[in-house]
């Protein structure tokens, strides 16, 4: 199921916080996936007062913010992704979300790669309590072996050009990438243009009125003249 954005009649707008409640009625999960959000969001709640996870603010909307904004990738998973590799992954947006839905069609695995240590532990723990189908790579990108990805996920990594860079030793020739972008992707596709060739198309967000979802396939370096 694909999602046009929400009505701002019926979920608040852009800039209300949308609550607990909101986010189940639009997404429709099951209740054992509401759990694992709920889950999640606990978790966070409590280590953030310890690291810093995520600007403290942004808590207050995180059924927006962060749950609705990394639930709307999969939307656009491959049924028979084997191999999901996630970007930067912070506390896990849109990691966590990733793995939830393998869980839940129990098809799939998904790699973390975070490179903050007190991040990645938050990670793991995550992983843990919610028993998702996922492991948490601590190396920087450049550093860790071809993974071979089915699907490559980020939200706020890299400008596409680099994105596309640090991913080539990751991908294959079906790979795809489901990235969240904000209000420059435009000017991110133009600029990748100049070094590498790839099928997109942009997704208004459902999360924020100025972001979309990027979907790229069939990525190749451009050609020398």
């Amino acid at each position: 199921m694909r999602l046009s954005s929400p009505s701002s009649d019926k979920f608040g707008g852009f800039d209300s916080p949308m609550t607990e409640g909101q986010f189940a009625e639009l997404t429709n999960v099951s209740r054992g996936t509401m759990s694992d959000y709920i889950a999640w969001q606990q978790l966070l709640l409590r280590w953030n007062k310890r690291i810093n996870l995520v600007a403290p603010k942004s808590l207050a909307d995180f059924w927006r913010r962060h749950a609705l904004d990394s639930w709307q990738i999969c939307q656009f998973l491959p049924e028979k992704a084997a191999n999901i590799v996630d970007f930067g992954s912070g506390a896990g947006f849109p990691a966590i979300s990733a793995a939830i839905q393998c869980k839940n069609i129990g098809q799939g695995r998904v790699l973390m790669i975070e490179s903050a240590g007190k991040k990645a532990s938050f990670l793991k723990q995550v992983i843990r309590d919610l028993g998702l189908p996922a492991d948490v790579s601590s190396d920087r990108i450049e550093k860790i072996a071809p993974l071979g990805a089915d699907v490559i996920t980020a939200r706020a990594f890299a400008p596409l050009d680099r994105l596309l860079e640090y991913a080539a030793p990751h991908s294959h020739a079906a790979t795809e990438f489901i990235l969240l972008k904000g209000e420059t992707v435009e000017q991110e596709i133009e600029t990748a243009r100049d070094r590498w060739t790839f099928d997109y198309k942009t997704v208004k967000s459902v999360s924020a009125d100025s972001a979309s979802v990027l979907l790229i396939s069939n990525v190749k370096t451009v050609a020398p003249t």
